[in-house]
């Protein structure tokens, strides 16, 4: 399995080579979806007011394409500005069900010059998925993507 510094270095590969800001978008979720095998559904939310407007993802399709600021994890986290890590989704009254498979869930904010663009949702079939190596990973992610946003 590759290290964490490994599908970092290879997210930002891919970014050097261009394109458009929804092909980063793309490249970087299906990077990591394809590379981390307990991260289960990969999506990224781009803010377009005060909604959370779902862009590129792998996984199962989400019925939750729009989500108001504060609202669910994904809300929590762009209005608190701050990356968030659910160990048991059940046990959190602000999540909000996607799959019945979903055990956990991290959201990371994608932010520049202190304001979110959107944020970077995964959610893992397995109970408390995501540690501090997660955490991270994917605050380095979000902060490539910030520049390409």
């Amino acid at each position: 399995m590759p290290t964490h510094d490994d599908i970092l270095t290879e997210i930002r590969m891919a970014l050097a080579q261009g394109g458009d800001a929804r092909q980063a978008l793309s490249t970087t979720v299906a990077a990591l979806k394809s590379r981390m095998p307990d991260y289960t559904w990969v999506g990224v939310y781009l803010l377009e007011g005060n909604e959370l407007v779902l862009g590129p993802f792998e996984g199962k399709p989400s019925p939750h394409e729009r989500i108001p600021l504060g609202r669910g994890i994904c809300g929590a986290a762009a209005a608190e500005k701050s990356t968030i890590i659910v160990d048991d989704v059940n046990a959190d009254p602000r999540y909000l069900a996607c799959s019945v498979d979903t055990r956990s869930e991290i959201v990371v904010p994608i932010m520049r010059d202190g304001e979110v663009l959107g944020e970077i949702d995964i959610d893992s079939d397995r109970p408390a998925a995501f540690g501090d190596a997660d955490r991270r990973l994917l605050e380095s992610v979000a902060e490539l993507l910030a520049e390409r946003l």
